[in-house]
């Protein structure tokens, strides 16, 4: 894979900061690989605006590339149309080349009333929760609706401990410390060497040399990092004793690792000679108690974000961890535009929205497409 004759590893991301950023961190990781033979894509670039919103959403995206991360500005870029339709299947892929016909349309096709975010908000503060996630993929706007929970329980008095597991860390773009607002993240280096030298410090008062050694050699397995992290976040979900414990998950596969590591953790812990703590004991009936714990799945109404996040609902599922509530992020639908692209686009969003109600049983919540995502916005 390092060799650049035979690979060339390409990144694609939307035209917005978030994915941007996530892009420089995957290529940053791959380089240290020695896997530098990189390309990126920006997907999903407006051509024109005719009216307020496009002509703030086209500024949006200009922003975003023109702020490109310094680690993507050496790689080659290619950049790709956003298209009126979503691109599924080999008919799209083929259209996709050609010229987009959307002029037709002139009239927003407007869903029945959806429901909106303070319907989710007050259902968490009516039923006292003491655990919320928000889980999805990456760039779908986890890290805001979080932010936005944290600080509508906080405004009611409640006392939140708001963190992320997300190796991104967007949180601290969007919140700061408040009067009952707390902050933290899981820094997993950082977790990785409390752990070593936690275990290695217990070991060395009874074992040979010898034996540390293999210990220390152990230690360094990928799992030891699994288990670090872990705990960490079983300490940071303890804390739902007397708060309430809002968590950032990352990017659906990373969120996954931290769910199936419940079911090796024990084995791996014993085979380095660890101590299983008290907070890793409680973490799985806390998890699958519904009258503690909501996880709420943030999506966008668009093909493979939907398509993620159902999947990601039926492993939570097999988990025996329950979820009620959906977010359907950046809706076009729900905004006034005349821009017949985003009109095209309004359409094509609404088999999407009607799926997560199928779904999720109608308890879904949608918010617009707003150029400021501020929690401010969203919760108003």
């Amino acid at each position: 894979l390092s060799d650049q004759d035979k690979t060339t590893l390409i990144l694609v991301s939307r035209p917005e900061e978030t994915p941007l950023l996530e892009a420089e961190r995957s290529s940053f990781e791959l380089s240290e690989l020695c896997i530098n033979n990189q390309l990126l894509i920006i997907n999903g670039i407006l051509s024109g605006a005719s009216d307020d919103l496009s002509k703030k959403m086209q500024d949006k995206q200009q922003a975003a590339i023109k702020n490109i991360p310094v680690g993507l500005r050496k790689f080659r870029t290619y950049f790709l149309p956003l298209r009126s339709y979503n691109i599924l299947g080999v008919d799209k892929i083929r259209i996709f080349f050609n010229n987009d016909h959307y002029d037709s349309i002139k009239v927003a096709t407007k869903p029945k009333e959806l429901k909106q975010i303070n319907a989710l908000l007050d259902d968490i503060h009516k039923t006292g929760k003491k655990v919320i996630f928000t889980m999805g993929k990456g760039g779908v706007g986890k890290t805001t609706i979080a932010a936005t929970i944290a600080l509508s329980l906080a405004n009611k008095g409640v006392k939140v401990h708001l963190t992320s597991t997300d190796p991104a860390d967007h949180i601290q773009y969007v919140i700061q410390d408040s009067e009952h607002i707390t902050l933290s993240k899981i820094d997993e280096k950082q977790e990785l060497i409390n752990y070593q030298n936690e275990v290695l410090s217990k070991v060395r008062e009874t074992m040979s040399e010898e034996d540390v050694a293999y210990i220390e050699e152990d230690l360094r397995s990928p799992c030891t990092q699994e288990i670090a992290v872990f705990r960490a976040f079983a300490e940071i979900v303890d804390k739902a004793e007397n708060q309430v414990v809002v968590i950032d998950t990352a990017p659906t596969g990373h969120t996954l690792l931290l769910l199936d590591a419940t079911q090796s953790y024990h084995k791996e812990v014993q085979r380095t000679k660890g101590e299983t703590p008290v907070s890793v004991q409680r973490l799985l009936p806390r998890l699958r108690d519904e009258s503690q714990t909501e996880v709420v799945i943030v999506t966008l109404p668009e093909a493979t974000p939907v398509f993620e996040a159902n999947r990601l609902r039926d492993d939570l599922k097999r988990a025996g961890i329950n979820n009620r509530w959906w977010v359907v992020n950046q809706c076009l639908t729900m905004t006034n535009t005349c821009d017949s692209m985003l009109l095209a686009r309004a359409k094509a969003e609404m088999q999407w929205i009607e799926k997560v109600k199928e779904i999720s049983a109608d308890n879904f919540v949608a918010i617009p497409w707003v150029q400021d995502v501020s929690i401010e916005k969203i919760g108003n």
